[in-house]
């Protein structure tokens, strides 16, 4: 008798658990949990392009006139492959600063409204950086939406929400699902860049 109720249970416990899967995959629940992260760039594929099959660039204020210079290598830091941007940051000019950015989408734009925000893998010199975000929606190439991190020379994981970003020169409101490109930037002040890149992905929580 004991082992037939415990039969019994079992089937009952599977019943109710099929049919819980399969309303989750009805209403598009599970579908979710495959948003839960998109991979930009995990140092995979040995070379600069992302994980989107788009290039990392580098770009200095050289481009304005600036006397900033610059470079963007593939490298290995405390055990890990990583893009590595070096160079020095000058005021002179009117310029300030060196980044890489990535295009996130071959097409207009690339839409990321089911993520909460952007996770980075760094390490660096203990200086401050920024990460720039630009939309569809900017025209003038100073113009972004930003937040600060601080690289330490031990790896780490940090995130930035969306909600953390601020308008820089535009009052237009920040659109995640209209991302076109994304930058890591040495900025603002006269000092030598050193930042690693191992990973970066957006996320959702």
């Amino acid at each position: 008798m004991y082992s037939l109720k415990m039969c019994f249970m079992k089937y009952k416990l599977y019943s109710i658990t099929t049919l819980l899967i399969g309303l989750m995959m009805s209403s598009g629940v599970i579908n979710s949990v495959h948003a839960i992260e998109l991979v930009i760039d995990d140092r995979t594929s040995g070379d600069l392009n992302s994980n989107l099959g788009l290039e990392w660039r580098l770009f200095t204020d050289t481009v304005m006139g600036g006397v900033s210079s610059g470079n963007l290598s593939l490298d290995t830091f405390e055990g890990r492959d990583c893009l590595r941007m070096q160079g020095d940051v000058s005021t002179e000019n009117n310029g300030g600063f060196v980044q890489i950015a990535l295009s996130l989408s071959s097409q207009e734009h690339l839409d990321a409204s089911a993520y909460t925000g952007i996770e980075i893998e760094v390490a660096g010199n203990n200086e401050l950086y920024n990460m720039h975000l630009r939309t569809a929606g900017l025209w003038f190439p100073w113009q972004s939406y930003r937040s600060s991190f601080t690289a330490t020379k031990d790896w780490q994981k940090i995130r930035f929400p969306f909600t953390s970003f601020k308008p820089y020169k535009t009052t237009q409101k920040f659109r995640r699902d209209k991302l076109e490109r994304i930058g890591l930037v040495g900025i603002g002040r006269e000092f030598h860049a050193d930042l690693c890149l191992a990973s970066i992905r957006f996320y959702a929580e």
